[in-house]
């Protein structure tokens, strides 16, 4: 009921869906949404009334490929905010599916795929304001479904096709050394690679230049909810956090990595998919509340409470958006919001902690995970 209503009001202020639009329109036009300014008086006849008020419209597009392929075949169907948005559902939908095989597969209960199906960020993201992050997720989902059941090749192509989709799931790599064949990665490496072929131009043949659009912009100068970030650019440049949030999440799969493989309990859980995300986000320059959606199909067990009260905490980040519709400019987070958001979950956090040394004994996962 929340995502049909949801599916009838337009799409959101947080409007990324109005470029997704735009990009497939784009390819279908014959032009590279990488090079293609939307801004330029130039291609001022080829928008619509959905893409002419788009956001960054000084900027190319900076989606990865698997992204861009997306939003062509969807917008091939229909070109319009809602069909992408129905095509975001189905995805999540799908996902509910691949979570109920996959808890089947690792012997928990059916009713934990209620901790992703009843989170109040899907109806608000994907049918609301519709985001690609949700195609992100399915994808790797399909390949944790893939590794539990030793399919390596479709494991690794899924976790590829997901990092094709946006960036943030490379940081899982570590979780799948000596899970799959390294003719399993060459082969995941050139579905990517391929996907990549129909942006190439003469910039890439001349000078050996990747097409990335506007990503490089992205991390130089947006901002928003990364408070760990902030911190740090007083003393380091952007690039280089950016690859210390990489980094964190590198290392905190590798750590579940070594522990699973030391470990008598059972080889997967599927939260050892969202604490490096999670760890990655949390230093990363920019936090919108849908890159939690990465996050959710992998929030089933306690071990993960940190986590589900972040994706419920970080909803007071919506009233920036409020804030703009009332004509005031873009910035910073109110001080409240932040301390609201990121307070609930280090009380939790400390809360846990002292919990556990009163109980030193006890197990680091809950019992029926062990």
């Amino acid at each position: 009921m929340w995502h049909i209503e949801f599916l009838r009001v337009p799409a959101g202020a947080d409007d990324d869906i109005h470029r997704y639009v735009w990009d497939g329109r784009l390819q279908r036009l014959g032009y590279n949404p990488y090079i293609v300014v939307p801004s330029d008086p130039a291609v001022k006849a080829l928008h619509t009334p959905e893409t002419r008020n788009l956001n960054n419209p000084d900027l190319p597009s900076p989606y990865p490929a698997g992204g861009q392929l997306f939003f062509r075949a969807v917008t091939a169907i229909q070109e319009s905010t809602f069909a992408l948005k129905v095509a975001f559902v189905v995805c999540e939908f799908a996902i509910v599916l691949v979570l109920l095989d996959l808890l089947r597969c690792t012997r928990q209960g059916a009713h934990l795929v209620l901790a992703f199906a009843w989170n109040p960020l899907l109806a608000i993201e994907v049918a609301g304001s519709g985001h690609i992050d949700i195609v992100g997720a399915l994808l790797l989902v399909v390949s944790a479904a893939a590794l539990v059941r030793r399919w390596r090749a479709t494991a690794a192509v899924g976790l590829g096709l997901a990092i094709a989709v946006k960036f943030l799931p490379i940081v899982l790599l570590p979780l799948y050394w000596k899970r799959v064949r390294i003719r399993d990665a060459a082969l995941a490496a050139a579905v990517v690679g391929l996907l990549y072929v129909p942006f190439l131009n003469r910039s890439f043949f001349n000078h050996g230049r990747i097409p990335i659009g506007s990503i490089g912009t992205y991390v130089t100068s947006f901002r928003f909810n990364g408070p760990v970030f902030a911190a740090l650019h007083q003393v380091a440049p952007p690039q280089l956090l950016v690859g210390l949030a990489v980094l964190v999440g590198l290392v905190t799969a590798t750590l579940f990595t070594r522990a699973s493989l030391r470990s008598a309990a059972p080889e997967w859980s599927l939260d050892v998919f969202a604490w490096p995300m999670a760890a990655s986000l949390l230093c990363a320059p920019v936090v919108f509340p849908w890159y939690l959606l990465w996050l959710l199909p992998f929030l089933t067990s306690a071990s993960t409470l940190l986590i589900i009260l972040w994706t419920v905490s970080i909803i007071p980040t919506y009233v920036m958006w409020h804030l703009r519709n009332l004509g005031r400019p873009w910035g910073a987070l109110p001080g409240w919001v932040m301390l609201l958001e990121y307070g609930c979950v280090a009380m939790a956090g400390a809360m846990i902690a002292l919990r556990r040394l009163r109980r030193p004994g006890a197990p680091r996962y809950p019992k029926e995970l062990v």
